[in-house]
């Protein structure tokens, strides 16, 4: 485990901490095995650990506001805050339904699935996993 050099009274002992268990330390001095028994036990330090939870509340899909273009009839999902892509679950050419998930965008620590209003097909995802995104960016287009 450890190794120690000691010197007392002009004598230089080599010390090697072999094991320990509880309070019973096996060590070697200079070579020969000695087992030594603490009067205390020795305390051990332990360093806390952050421990997170799972919330209790359903998670609920971030609702965006969708742009429609009259003429041609196009709808575009923009960024509801700024944050970064964690996932996609759409590709150009799927046809997408009411409520289907669209893609996953952290913000301020935060997952926010963004879902889609509207059904359609999707005709271009102008984003990319662990790409940034600002506020009403366009991130996905519907037709």
């Amino acid at each position: 485990m450890k190794n120690f050099t000691f010197n007392i009274n002009d004598n230089n002992y080599s010390v090697r901490i072999v094991s320990q268990e509880k309070n019973t330390i096996d060590l070697e001095v200079n070579g020969t095995a000695y087992t030594v028994k603490m009067e205390e036990e020795l305390k051990t330090v332990k360093t806390p650990t952050l421990v997170r939870t799972a919330s209790k509340a359903a998670l609920e899909p971030v609702k965006i506001k969708t742009s429609a273009s009259a003429a041609a009839g196009k709808i575009t999902i923009t960024a509801p805050i700024p944050g970064v892509v964690l996932s996609l679950n759409v590709k150009v050419g799927d046809t997408v339904k009411d409520g289907d998930l669209l893609l996953v965008l952290e913000a301020m620590k935060m997952e926010n699935n963004i879902t889609s209003e509207k059904s359609g097909v999707v005709t271009a995802v102008n984003v990319g996993v662990g790409q940034q995104v600002l506020q009403s960016e366009v991130m996905i287009e519907l037709e």
